[in-house]
């Protein structure tokens, strides 16, 4: 490469999104008391753009503005311009998201907004184009605007950027309006089940009709709201909706068939077209979706797609100290000698290339059939492309194939007249000969930050995918990655969480000259996952950390006056605002995860003010709960937990003992979303032990191991069989 013309201070942060802009002609500085102090000084507005490294619109933006000469000297000479990695800081993100979707009816990223000296947003947008369009105005007009504005009306500028900080400090508030109590569990669970029921594509799942996104939190809902009405029809229309989603959604373009795991959304309504990169917060929801939906239905198909995901996770996305990276991004150079990059160059296909590489006559089959032939048969390949114009906007697919499954196994083996088995293999076949072709190709840029609330999601997967699937690889890769969180994205000193380290040098873990410390998805996630470590690993030192990092978060966090978590701690000046997370988007809000933590933290140390607590929290989002509960439904299902209070099922046996795995296999087997599992092996220094009393006297019976149902710390008899512990399940 060629010696860089310019280089900012972004060359010194560890971010990849931010050293991705360190060569622009713009004189970026990243969110700093340094970027402040000038803007002060000079009395200069500042513009704040905010990104991510595998955002497909983020790059366009910076190829066609920030990277543009005249462009960056109105910008060095009329704002001090600050970029922001939104998941290193998902504060200032939030902050300024709610003000651009307050103002604009709209959201996303890139995000522009431009603030004042004093970091009060007067005016902001997502993508601008360079220069004026039929339909858009241009990022260079709108610059020179605001400049413009700012001489000459300086005044009004201020005095209407406190009116909205007023309004979105209103705007935001969420807290406790008179009654303290939750709402009632019941009504919030029908009208949720209403509402997604009604947006409900029919044909193809999911809840939208495009962009479509794979949305775990909705899917979780209703495998709960199933498990509370299994003999209703609506019970079983939500479970149908379920298992229809996951299935279609494995069949499409957004589930990547070469390199497994799922990319971020479809911008269609077929699930076929996809935005191409893949996100690790997707990868770990979705890897304990496809593993509950097989621990419901029985059905290998839901295994073997919780399996997929977690190879690509094993593979791509894992830093060899047990992290795991954040995202893969959708634009890559389609070949080596390429000038520019395209998006989903990595993952499509022409039709004569998949000729080329499977030529083969398939015996057996009608005449003069090419393995090639049963490939593009099944997968939907097209000699012309198969992606329509209208979702290549800019004409990157033309030609090419996404390879979505067009028809089942049993119509694809009939028209080539092959057995089951036969095709099976064949398509196994074509798809390692693309994986192979696929891995001369230039992969698509990696973000190696590792994140805690990330991998907080993502060892949840792994945990949860090795209880129900039986699978004790996934069970170690979970505590590997849970060693990993303690070692490098944990303060032992001060007991608090970090929000991020990076991969450096020679593949070493690095941390930022000041960390950034952990926000409340750091906490709520991570405490989630050593929840489900424990119950798949049954290794006490987990729980112990869970509780003490609860602890943690509601010192940084809890609101004590309104009630509920904020996103952020208290005592940062350069935060306008201290939000608390309305919404269950690709993410659930933290809030709503704590929820279930906080049961299952009391359950675990018989700590009751932590149920209060939980309780607090619903209350809190009561009216959103009751008026529209489909934009939380993870919270929405807490309702639910939190009203038919935990179960817990205690074993008592010794661990190594067969009759003792026999029994956990059991628990395992079953879903049921208020249940939770301690091993009571009978040493009573140990943790648990010295935690919950009551353990002590709960005895094998005849020497065997015995299973105990228990609630508020009460116990049902003892059953020693597994098929007694199954019925009372």
């Amino acid at each position: 490469p060629s010696v860089p013309r310019h280089t900012n201070r972004l060359i010194n942060e560890k971010s990849p999104y931010l050293l991705q802009h360190a060569h622009n002609p713009v004189d970026w500085f990243p969110w700093s008391q340094e970027a402040f102090d000038k803007a002060k000084k000079e009395n200069k507005l500042i513009f704040l753009s905010v990104g991510y490294s595998t955002c497909h619109w983020c790059h366009v933006m910076e190829e066609e503005s920030f990277k543009n000469k005249e462009i960056g000297e109105i910008m060095n000479k009329n704002f001090v311009c600050i970029k922001v990695d939104r998941e290193e800081r998902p504060d200032v993100d939030k902050v300024y998201m709610t003000f651009v979707q307050a103002t604009s009816g709209g959201g996303g990223w890139p995000m522009s907004v431009w603030l004042t000296p004093d970091l009060k947003p007067f005016v902001g947008g997502t993508y601008f184009p360079p220069e004026d369009g039929v339909h858009r105005v241009g990022f260079r007009t709108v610059l020179l605007r605001i400049a413009e504005q700012w001489k000459d009306n300086k005044d009004a500028l201020l005095e209407n950027s406190q009116k909205i900080l007023e309004a979105l400090l209103y705007r935001s508030e969420i807290r406790v309006r008179g009654q303290e109590s939750p709402p009632p569990s019941k009504e919030v669970m029908a009208t949720c089940f209403q509402q997604l029921s009604n947006s409900y594509d029919e044909d193809y799942g999911g809840f939208s009709e495009s962009p479509k996104f794979p949305t775990p939190v909705n899917l979780n809902f209703l495998f709960t709201y199933w498990a509370l009405h299994r003999t209703t029809p609506q019970g079983a229309r939500a479970l149908q909706m379920a298992l229809h989603t996951l299935k279609m959604m494995a069949h499409g373009g957004i589930h990547d068939h070469i390199g497994q795991g799922f990319h971020r959304y479809s911008t269609d309504q077929h699930w076929h077209v996809p935005h191409f990169e893949k996100m690790l917060y997707d990868q770990g929801q979705l890897a304990a979706m496809y593993s509950r939906a097989f621990q419901i239905s029985g059905d290998e198909f839901f295994a073997d797609v919780a399996q997929d995901i977690l190879l690509y996770v094993s593979r791509d996305l894992s830093d060899q100290v047990g992290g795991f990276y954040s995202a893969e991004d959708a634009d890559s150079y389609p070949t080596t000698a390429s000038g520019e990059k395209r998006e989903g160059a990595f993952c499509v296909w022409e039709a004569e290339e998949i000729r080329a590489l499977l030529p083969d006559p398939v015996e057996g089959a009608t005449e003069g059939t090419t393995l090639g032939d049963v490939f593009m048969h099944h997968y939907g390949v097209k000699e012309t492309g198969n992606v329509s114009p209208m979702k290549d906007p800019r004409q990157e697919l033309k030609g090419k194939n996404v390879l979505i499954v067009q028809s089942s196994l049993e119509l694809t083996a009939a028209r080539f007249g092959l057995e089951l088995g036969r095709l099976g293999a064949l398509l196994w076949e074509g798809r390692r000969r693309l994986s192979a072709a696929r891995a001369q190709r230039p992969r698509p840029h990696m973000d190696t930050k590792m994140l805690a609330a990330w991998n907080g999601l993502m060892i949840s997967g792994f945990a949860q995918a090795g209880a129900a699937l039986a699978k004790q690889e996934y069970v170690s890769r979970a505590v590997q990655a849970a060693a990993f969180l303690r070692r490098h994205l944990f303060d032992p000193t001060s007991g608090r969480l970090l929000r991020s380290c990076y991969r450096g040098k020679d593949n070493r873990v690095e941390q930022s000259a000041v960390p950034i410390q952990g926000f409340l998805e750091d906490y709520a996630f991570v405490i989630q996952a050593l929840f489900d470590l424990y119950e798949a690993s049954l290794e006490q030192g987990w729980l112990e950390w869970a509780l003490q990092l609860q602890h943690m978060q509601d010192k940084l966090f809890w609101d004590p006056k309104g009630f509920a978590y904020f996103s952020s701690e208290a005592g940062d000046p350069s935060l306008l605002l201290r939000l608390k997370d309305d919404q269950d988007g690709a993410e659930p809000t933290a809030n709503s995860v704590t929820v279930t933590n906080l049961l299952r933290a009391a359950c675990y140390s018989g700590h009751t003010e932590w149920v209060e607590k939980a309780g607090q929290i619903l209350a809190a989002f009561s009216e959103r709960l009751q008026k529209i509960p489909i934009t939380l439904p993870e919270m929405a299902r807490a309702t639910a937990v939190f009203h038919h209070t935990l179960k817990q099922v205690v074993i008592c046996g010794d661990p190594q003992g067969e009759d003792t795995k026999e029994m956990l296999r059991c628990v395992h087997s079953v879903f049921s979303p208020n249940k939770m599992l301690i091993l009571a092996d009978g040493d009573s220094s140990a943790f648990l032990y010295r935690q919950l009393p009551f353990l002590a006297s709960l005895e094998r019976k005849d020497g065997k191991a015995t299973a105990y149902l228990c609630s508020n710390f009460a116990c049902s008899l003892p059953v020693t069989s597994p098929q007694e512990l199954h019925g009372m399940l």
